[in-house]
């Protein structure tokens, strides 16, 4: 889930680092004497804000899960970003800002919605029909892996050292130790584990997109956001009529789920992700990665009751080890 927002980084930090560059305030407005009408109330710790980010995004596997059992993927994901786009509107009428304008600037959000938003949401969605959630979220944490590959090939300016290469290896040797390569992967549906494995590289597809077309746009991370869901929105409400009828009932448990999994874990987890990244920066933001598939792991077991065989936790540790290698950016020569 966190790739969804690493992709939109560039256009914050392009933000930050511009609102930096601007002439500081005169010695008026520094001035001690002068009293401040209206002090900024103390902000919550970012601790605080990485923890909850964490439990969201980890939980996002659990109330997918939820959602399909009484809805089609199609609606669950439907419902999703209905409910993580308000949240934005929300927050964008809060602070006053409109969506961007400029039809050749909407045609790259379209494309940029379809690949972090729409598609990996649907495969996730389809994949949680057939596989446990545990699974879904350790798939999720191959996004970093996909990534460092694709940035191989697309990104000439990101260049891989030995110790991302080593790091890709070993990622995807953890990711043959979840799924129990020695014994020809028993046990595992193929269909739904290669969804979760697709939705974690679309991902990295989206963010390079986003950086070749998206990146100082001058508009702010939230119009800009907002937008994006509003146009995934708009193609997950053409498609999911075609493919699914409407519900025979609304069962209460899977709506909570998926109001929760929209609201939280797609408006509210934006937010708070963007917070931390203006914050303490986008190296300490992304460490979140690394707590969702445990968290996802242990909400699988715990609520749900999904079984958990050696393999999996060890794997996963893995996967983790090699996504960190390959974040790892060398020394840049004099």
């Amino acid at each position: 889930m966190c790739y969804e927002v690493w992709s939109r980084m560039v256009v914050v930090m392009s933000t930050v680092a511009a609102s930096r560059t601007q002439s500081p305030a005169t010695p008026e407005a520094q001035s001690p004497t002068t009293p401040d009408p209206s002090p900024p109330r103390p902000r919550l710790d970012w601790r605080l804000r990485f923890g909850a980010l964490s439990l969201i995004w980890g939980f996002s596997f659990l109330l997918i899960k939820v959602g399909t059992s009484g809805y089609a993927p199609f609606q669950v994901t439907l419902g999703r970003l209905v409910f993580g786009t308000a949240v934005l509107v929300a927050a964008m009428a809060v602070k006053r800002e409109r969506l961007p304008r400029g039809a050749r600037l909407w045609a790259h959000m379209a494309v940029a919605a379809f690949f972090l938003n729409a598609l990996p949401f649907s495969l996730f969605a389809y994949s949680e029909l057939t596989i446990p959630s545990t699974l879904a979220g350790i798939c999720n944490a191959t996004s970093p892996l996909w990534g460092m590959a694709l940035s191989v090939v697309a990104l000439s300016e990101d260049r891989p050292t030995r110790v991302r290469v080593a790091g890709l290896g070993l990622g995807f040797l953890g990711v043959l130790t979840v799924l129990g390569a020695w014994q020809g992967f028993h046990g595992l549906d193929a269909t739904g584990t290669a969804m979760a494995l697709l939705a974690s590289l679309s991902y990295p597809v989206g963010w390079i997109y986003v950086r070749r077309t998206l990146a100082g746009t001058g508009n702010s991370h939230l119009s800009m956001t907002g937008g994006q869901l509003l146009v995934a929105t708009v193609q997950l409400a053409v498609v999911t009529p075609l493919f699914t009828g409407m519900p025979k009932h609304f069962a209460l448990v899977p709506l909570l789920a998926v109001a929760a999994l929209g609201a939280l874990g797609t408006g509210l987890a934006v937010l708070l992700q963007y917070g931390l990244v203006a914050e303490v920066g986008p190296t300490t933001a992304q460490m979140v990665t690394y707590f969702i598939p445990v968290i996802a792991t242990a909400a699988g077991v715990a609520i749900l009751g999904e079984s958990l065989h050696w393999n999996t936790p060890m794997g996963a540790a893995i996967v983790l080890a090699g996504a960190a290698l390959t974040q790892v950016r060398g020394k840049k020569r004099a």
